[in-house]
């Protein structure tokens, strides 16, 4: 998609440094790397890095600061404003300004990263360019009351150098000396670092609005996707999220790869993290029933419409995981009001039974008669 993008709106502060810092993370550090060894301090405050800003974007600028997903106590809020800083992906108060309009206008010209715009725009486009005017930031009002988030809004730049670039830096030198000492802690610990974490979050917004799976619901471009999980720290299950974006989990399934909520539960049983939102087991089941309901009729009305003849077998197939489904969707509305140990014994069968309806409904081809 052309976006006639004037010359004049390029933003470049920001595109400045997002090239100088991939061309180090992308060309000089592997070039350094291949050079010179670093020792096992380097490695471990390099794996520190990564696992650090990594988490402090997902678990406090996303799902703490942005969502409110829980509460926590002034250490876990200090450490992922200065870890999620060393990410140099803004303030949390303009990424949650951000965030907040994305979900209230996904898919729409007020989205910042609006997928509809193209792959590139959701990706990093939106980053470089300012298109409009910006945007007011009223709906961050309620993180503008923490001191610890004003403080971090205020020394965002100092914080993010220092404690993301220098501070390897001086590390490398200490343990490995000189300028490779340096240069180590810039460019792997640093640069690399920034770049993985960068791009790991930009995908979420473009590669998880394009390509996985819709299971909770289509009314956005949102979509699931465990591949993007595995280096996200869990935030790959997007469709779910959009679906119940104050949910503390993305992953909500025993096999779901979701680091980020197990970090979560564990701060939560340190009593560090409290009022962990979490969205019903029936709420989460009637979606999905009410999606596969939506795509089994979808999927009759195109075997209805198909121009091929349809055996009388197929039909009557489509016809009954329909009805399936119908009447699954009417026992969980009446079955509310039953006990607890019930209702949860209900949900996990129809969980089952749901995720089969659609395998089968996936697996339907038109018959000839």
């Amino acid at each position: 998609m052309n976006l006639n993008i004037p010359f004049d709106r390029v933003n470049w502060v920001n595109t400045s440094f997002l090239f100088v810092i991939t061309l180090l993370g992308v060309v000089a550090a592997p070039v350094f790397l291949f050079l010179h060894d670093m020792n096992w301090i380097m490695w471990s405050l390099f794996a520190f890095y990564m696992i650090s800003t990594g988490l402090s974007i997902t678990l406090g600028y996303h799902r703490l600061f942005s969502h409110l997903s829980f509460k926590a106590k002034w250490p876990v809020r200090l450490f992922t404003l200065v870890f999620g800083a060393c990410a140099f992906e803004n303030s949390v108060l303009h990424w949650a300004s951000d965030h907040r309009r994305h979900h209230k206008h996904t898919d729409h010209d007020d989205d910042p990263y609006d997928i509809t715009k193209g792959f590139f725009w959701a990706h990093i486009g939106w980053i470089l360019f300012k298109l409009d005017a910006e945007q007011p930031m009223d709906n961050v009002k309620d993180l503008r009351k923490d001191p610890l988030v004003r403080f971090q809004d205020r020394f965002y730049v100092a914080i993010a150098f220092t404690v993301g670039l220098i501070f390897p830096a001086i590390v490398g030198y200490l343990t490995i000396g000189g300028v490779v000492g340096i240069l180590a802690g810039v460019l792997v610990v640093g640069a690399l670092r920034v770049v993985l974490v960068q791009q790991s979050t930009f995908f979420i917004n473009s590669l998880c609005h394009c390509i996985g799976e819709q299971p909770y619901s289509t009314r956005c471009s949102a979509r699931d996707s465990w591949i993007m999980a595995l280096v996200t720290y869990g935030e790959g299950y997007h469709n779910y999220h959009h679906e119940f974006q104050h949910d503390y989990r993305n992953g909500v399934k025993p096999w779901n790869f979701d680091p980020t909520k197990w970090s979560i539960m564990i701060l939560h049983k340190l009593g560090l993290v409290s009022d962990l939102r979490r969205v019903p087991t029936s709420k989460i089941v009637g979606a999905e029933m009410k999606e596969a309901q939506r795509k089994a009729e979808a999927k009759l009305a195109e075997l209805k419409g198909a121009e091929a003849s349809i055996s009388e077998a197929t039909l009557t197939r489509v016809n009954e995981l329909l009805a399936k489904l119908k009447e699954n969707m009417n026992e969980l509305e009446t079955t509310l009001s039953e006990s607890i140990e019930a209702s949860k014994e209900n949900l996990k069968r129809w969980e089952r039974e749901t995720r089969e309806l659609v395998r089968r409904l996936g697996d339907l081809r038109v018959a000839s008669a």
